[in-house]
Protein backbone atom coordinates (compact mmCIF):
# COMPACT_ATOMS: atom_id res chain seq x y z
CA UNK A 1 0.00 0.00 0.00
CA UNK A 2 1.27 3.64 -0.82
CA UNK A 3 0.64 6.19 1.76
CA UNK A 4 -0.16 9.52 1.16
CA UNK A 5 1.37 12.05 2.93
CA UNK A 6 -0.31 14.89 4.83
CA UNK A 7 1.15 18.67 5.09
CA UNK A 8 2.82 17.59 8.29
CA UNK A 9 4.41 14.70 7.40
CA UNK A 10 5.96 16.40 3.94
CA UNK A 11 7.40 19.56 6.14
CA UNK A 12 9.05 16.52 8.55
CA UNK A 13 10.42 14.92 5.67
CA UNK A 14 11.76 18.44 3.97
CA UNK A 15 13.58 19.09 6.82
CA UNK A 16 15.26 15.79 7.19
CA UNK A 17 15.94 15.94 3.43
CA UNK A 18 17.31 19.96 3.86
CA UNK A 19 19.97 18.48 6.53
CA UNK A 20 20.75 15.27 4.47
CA UNK A 21 21.58 17.36 1.62
CA UNK A 22 23.68 19.82 3.35
CA UNK A 23 25.52 17.15 4.91
CA UNK A 24 25.91 15.53 1.70
CA UNK A 25 27.35 19.14 0.39
CA UNK A 26 29.96 19.51 2.69
CA UNK A 27 31.21 16.53 2.95
CA UNK A 28 32.67 16.68 -0.73
CA UNK A 29 36.26 18.28 0.36
CA UNK A 30 36.58 15.73 2.88
CA UNK A 31 36.26 12.36 -0.09
CA UNK A 32 39.80 13.04 -1.15
CA UNK A 33 42.79 10.74 -1.80
CA UNK A 34 44.29 8.98 2.06
CA UNK A 35 40.71 9.81 3.79
CA UNK A 36 38.99 6.20 4.93
CA UNK A 37 35.61 5.29 4.45
CA UNK A 38 35.30 4.60 8.32
CA UNK A 39 36.76 8.63 9.39
CA UNK A 40 33.56 9.69 6.55
CA UNK A 41 30.91 7.30 8.45
CA UNK A 42 31.72 9.05 11.87
CA UNK A 43 31.58 12.87 10.26
CA UNK A 44 28.63 11.63 9.46
CA UNK A 45 27.21 10.22 11.84
CA UNK A 46 28.30 13.80 14.09
CA UNK A 47 26.39 15.64 11.54
CA UNK A 48 23.52 13.99 12.09
CA UNK A 49 23.64 14.20 15.97
CA UNK A 50 24.08 17.46 15.70
CA UNK A 51 21.02 18.50 13.47
CA UNK A 52 18.93 16.18 15.66
CA UNK A 53 18.67 13.21 13.13
CA UNK A 54 18.25 9.82 13.32
CA UNK A 55 20.06 7.51 10.94
CA UNK A 56 18.39 4.82 9.63
CA UNK A 57 20.65 2.33 8.26
CA UNK A 58 22.48 1.78 11.93
CA UNK A 59 20.56 -1.02 13.28
CA UNK A 60 18.95 -2.00 9.78
CA UNK A 61 19.77 -6.03 10.37
CA UNK A 62 22.65 -5.40 12.25
CA UNK A 63 24.25 -2.93 10.31
CA UNK A 64 26.64 -1.21 12.16
CA UNK A 65 26.76 2.10 10.17
CA UNK A 66 25.23 6.00 9.32
CA UNK A 67 26.00 5.53 5.99
CA UNK A 68 26.99 3.36 2.74
CA UNK A 69 29.91 4.12 1.26
CA UNK A 70 30.90 2.46 -2.05
CA UNK A 71 34.03 2.58 -4.46
CA UNK A 72 34.35 2.16 -8.25
CA UNK A 73 32.84 -1.42 -9.28
CA UNK A 74 31.15 -1.24 -5.50
CA UNK A 75 27.68 -0.28 -6.79
CA UNK A 76 25.60 0.12 -3.38
CA UNK A 77 25.76 -0.67 0.85
CA UNK A 78 29.52 -0.61 0.95
CA UNK A 79 30.12 -1.08 4.54
CA UNK A 80 32.77 2.05 5.93
CA UNK A 81 35.66 0.20 7.29
CA UNK A 82 38.85 2.10 8.55
CA UNK A 83 41.36 0.05 6.73
CA UNK A 84 38.92 0.93 2.98
CA UNK A 85 41.23 4.25 2.19
CA UNK A 86 40.41 6.15 -0.50
CA UNK A 87 42.73 6.75 -3.45
CA UNK A 88 43.28 9.50 -6.55
CA UNK A 89 40.90 8.33 -9.19
CA UNK A 90 38.35 6.74 -7.22
CA UNK A 91 34.45 7.49 -7.74
CA UNK A 92 33.13 7.39 -4.43
CA UNK A 93 29.43 6.94 -3.91
CA UNK A 94 27.83 8.01 -0.47
CA UNK A 95 24.19 7.12 0.57
CA UNK A 96 22.57 8.15 3.77
CA UNK A 97 19.24 7.80 4.90
CA UNK A 98 18.09 9.56 8.27
CA UNK A 99 14.78 10.93 9.73
CA UNK A 100 14.24 13.86 11.72
CA UNK A 101 10.77 13.80 14.03
CA UNK A 102 10.34 10.48 12.44
CA UNK A 103 9.99 11.51 8.88
CA UNK A 104 12.91 9.79 6.92
CA UNK A 105 14.53 11.66 3.69
CA UNK A 106 17.22 9.08 1.58
CA UNK A 107 20.37 10.64 -0.34
CA UNK A 108 22.88 9.57 -2.29
CA UNK A 109 25.63 11.53 -4.07
CA UNK A 110 29.12 10.50 -6.33
CA UNK A 111 32.47 12.28 -5.47
CA UNK A 112 35.11 11.93 -8.21
CA UNK A 113 38.47 11.87 -6.49
CA UNK A 114 41.68 13.55 -7.74
CA UNK A 115 41.97 12.77 -11.63
CA UNK A 116 39.16 12.46 -13.20
CA UNK A 117 38.83 10.24 -16.27
CA UNK A 118 36.40 10.87 -19.25
CA UNK A 119 34.60 7.89 -19.16
CA UNK A 120 33.77 8.38 -14.90
CA UNK A 121 32.81 11.65 -15.76
CA UNK A 122 30.32 10.15 -18.43
CA UNK A 123 28.94 7.90 -16.17
CA UNK A 124 28.17 10.08 -13.38
CA UNK A 125 26.69 12.49 -15.98
CA UNK A 126 24.60 9.84 -17.15
CA UNK A 127 23.16 8.89 -13.82
CA UNK A 128 22.43 12.36 -12.75
CA UNK A 129 20.40 12.83 -16.44
CA UNK A 130 18.30 9.94 -15.75
CA UNK A 131 17.80 10.38 -12.55
CA UNK A 132 16.09 13.62 -13.70
CA UNK A 133 14.53 12.33 -16.60
CA UNK A 134 12.97 9.50 -13.57
CA UNK A 135 11.67 12.77 -11.63
CA UNK A 136 10.25 15.17 -13.93
CA UNK A 137 8.06 11.75 -14.68
CA UNK A 138 6.87 11.60 -10.82
CA UNK A 139 3.03 13.57 -11.84
CA UNK A 140 -0.32 12.66 -11.00
CA UNK A 141 -1.90 10.73 -13.09
CA UNK A 142 1.05 8.78 -14.62
CA UNK A 143 2.18 5.13 -13.90
CA UNK A 144 4.73 4.31 -11.75
CA UNK A 145 7.17 2.48 -14.58
CA UNK A 146 6.99 5.94 -16.45
CA UNK A 147 9.74 6.98 -13.64
CA UNK A 148 11.44 3.57 -14.57
CA UNK A 149 11.72 3.41 -18.75
CA UNK A 150 12.58 6.78 -18.53
CA UNK A 151 15.86 5.76 -16.68
CA UNK A 152 16.59 3.01 -18.83
CA UNK A 153 15.70 4.53 -21.72
CA UNK A 154 18.39 7.54 -20.77
CA UNK A 155 20.76 5.22 -19.81
CA UNK A 156 20.92 2.54 -22.73
CA UNK A 157 20.75 5.25 -24.70
CA UNK A 158 24.43 6.11 -23.66
CA UNK A 159 25.21 2.41 -23.68
CA UNK A 160 25.37 1.98 -20.45
CA UNK A 161 24.14 -0.52 -17.74
CA UNK A 162 21.20 -0.46 -15.46
CA UNK A 163 21.19 -2.76 -12.51
CA UNK A 164 18.42 -4.89 -12.11
CA UNK A 165 18.59 -6.69 -8.67
CA UNK A 166 18.26 -3.10 -6.67
CA UNK A 167 15.44 -0.43 -6.84
CA UNK A 168 13.78 2.60 -5.12
CA UNK A 169 11.07 2.96 -3.02
CA UNK A 170 8.46 4.43 -1.38
CA UNK A 171 9.72 6.34 1.91
CA UNK A 172 8.23 8.17 4.73
CA UNK A 173 7.94 7.04 8.56
CA UNK A 174 10.22 4.08 7.30
CA UNK A 175 13.03 4.00 4.93
CA UNK A 176 11.47 0.91 2.84
CA UNK A 177 7.82 1.78 2.13
CA UNK A 178 5.63 0.77 -1.11
CA UNK A 179 5.88 0.65 -3.80
CA UNK A 180 9.96 -0.74 -5.48
CA UNK A 181 10.67 1.68 -8.00
CA UNK A 182 12.59 -0.32 -10.42
CA UNK A 183 15.36 1.26 -13.49
CA UNK A 184 13.68 -0.75 -15.83
CA UNK A 185 10.89 -1.10 -17.96
CA UNK A 186 8.27 -0.19 -20.05
CA UNK A 187 6.12 2.64 -19.19
CA UNK A 188 2.46 3.01 -18.54
CA UNK A 189 2.43 0.30 -15.74
CA UNK A 190 1.62 -0.03 -12.22
CA UNK A 191 -0.31 2.53 -10.03
CA UNK A 192 -1.36 5.76 -10.97
CA UNK A 193 0.85 8.61 -9.32
CA UNK A 194 -0.82 10.62 -6.91
CA UNK A 195 -0.40 13.57 -5.30
CA UNK A 196 1.43 13.14 -1.48
CA UNK A 197 3.49 9.81 -2.43
CA UNK A 198 6.80 10.07 -1.60
CA UNK A 199 9.71 8.11 -3.22
CA UNK A 200 12.82 7.37 -3.27
CA UNK A 201 14.59 7.34 -6.61
CA UNK A 202 18.12 6.14 -7.49
CA UNK A 203 19.71 4.89 -10.69
CA UNK A 204 21.97 2.65 -10.28
CA UNK A 205 24.26 2.08 -13.66
CA UNK A 206 27.44 0.34 -14.73
CA UNK A 207 30.01 1.23 -17.97
CA UNK A 208 29.72 -2.81 -18.20
CA UNK A 209 27.10 -5.09 -17.63
CA UNK A 210 24.32 -5.25 -15.45
CA UNK A 211 24.98 -7.64 -13.66
CA UNK A 212 25.83 -7.79 -9.90
CA UNK A 213 26.64 -10.43 -6.39
CA UNK A 214 26.80 -9.16 -2.82
CA UNK A 215 30.66 -9.39 -1.39
CA UNK A 216 31.34 -11.63 1.78
CA UNK A 217 30.75 -9.18 4.46
CA UNK A 218 27.18 -9.75 3.30
CA UNK A 219 26.36 -6.38 2.38
CA UNK A 220 28.48 -4.78 -0.46
CA UNK A 221 27.24 -4.76 -3.95
CA UNK A 222 30.00 -5.27 -6.62
CA UNK A 223 29.72 -5.62 -10.47
CA UNK A 224 30.58 -9.38 -11.66
CA UNK A 225 32.65 -7.82 -14.44
CA UNK A 226 34.30 -5.22 -12.04
CA UNK A 227 33.35 -2.11 -14.52
CA UNK A 228 33.39 1.03 -12.62
CA UNK A 229 29.35 2.15 -11.34
CA UNK A 230 27.33 4.83 -10.59
CA UNK A 231 24.79 5.48 -7.66
CA UNK A 232 22.76 8.67 -7.38
CA UNK A 233 19.69 9.07 -5.50
CA UNK A 234 17.10 11.78 -4.72
CA UNK A 235 13.81 12.13 -2.18
CA UNK A 236 10.80 13.32 -3.59
CA UNK A 237 6.87 14.21 -3.06
CA UNK A 238 4.80 13.84 -5.61
CA UNK A 239 2.84 17.33 -5.02
CA UNK A 240 -0.33 18.66 -7.50
CA UNK A 241 1.92 20.90 -9.61
CA UNK A 242 4.26 17.90 -9.57
CA UNK A 243 7.87 16.59 -8.06
CA UNK A 244 9.01 18.00 -5.36
CA UNK A 245 12.50 16.88 -4.59
CA UNK A 246 13.48 17.62 -0.73
CA UNK A 247 17.29 16.26 -1.31
CA UNK A 248 18.73 18.91 -3.54
CA UNK A 249 21.23 21.34 -1.59
CA UNK A 250 20.20 24.81 -3.77
CA UNK A 251 16.94 25.11 -2.37
CA UNK A 252 14.87 22.11 -2.73
CA UNK A 253 13.67 23.17 -6.11
CA UNK A 254 10.21 22.29 -7.41
CA UNK A 255 9.58 20.82 -10.77
CA UNK A 256 12.65 20.24 -12.70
Amino acid sequence: MITIKDKFSIQKMETAGKYISEILHTIAPLVKEGVTTAELDKWIEDQLKKNELISQTMGYHGYKHVSCISINDEVVHGVPHEKKRIKNGDLVKVDVCASWKGYCADMARCYVVGTQELKTKQLVAVAQQALDKGIEKAVPGNRLSDISAAIQDEVERHGFGVIRDFAGHGIGKKMHEDPEIVNYGKPGHGPVLKAGMAFAIEPMITLGSYKVYVDSDGWTVKTVDKSLAAHIEDTIIIMENGPHIITRFSGNERVI
